[in-house]
């Protein structure tokens, strides 16, 4: 299977909140449990991302804004995200369920993985489909976190 992003994406159907429920993370988000994301489409370009999370071990929550691009000559699953102006980073949608009740956000080098859901949890059969297409598209597996929503 291929690592690229999809090319349809109803922007409407996609906003709101997601759960993450299993990720490789990066270095900013390494350390996150609980992790949401509600997606605000704003100006017909781009995303305003409100994050949500738990540091490993303390109860407080903390939040995030960041911003989510996409550029109308390209697949619409191919975008931006911006937590720190300039800087953008890739952030492909390599899969979106029908009903848009999961995500799966990937990398053009792999380097990340986030599985997101519109619910805390997902059955496990569709779980380990999922994680077994990453796994045939590139993705190191191995490295998956729980976001441990409970």
């Amino acid at each position: 299977m291929e690592n690229r992003p999809i090319s349809n994406i109803d922007y409407k159907a996609f906003e709101g909140k997601w759960y993450s429920l299993y990720s490789i993370p990066t270095l900013m988000d390494k350390h996150w449990r609980q992790t949401t994301e509600t997606y605000t489409l704003k100006d017909e370009d781009h995303f305003d991302v409100f994050t949500t999370y738990h540091k490993e071990g303390k109860p407080e929550e903390k939040s995030i804004t960041s911003k989510l691009f996409f550029d109308p000559e390209k697949p619409d699953g191919d975008m931006k995200a911006q937590f720190l102006w300039p800087f953008k980073i890739g952030y492909w949608i390599i899969e979106l369920a029908d009903d848009y009740s999961y995500v799966v956000v990937g990398h053009p080098d792999e380097k990340y993985l986030f599985i997101m859901a519109r619910e805390p949890k997902m059955e496990a059969d569709l779980l380990v489909d999922i994680i077994e297409r990453c796994r045939e598209k590139g993705y190191d597996v191995s490295e998956l976190v729980s976001q441990e929503h409970f």
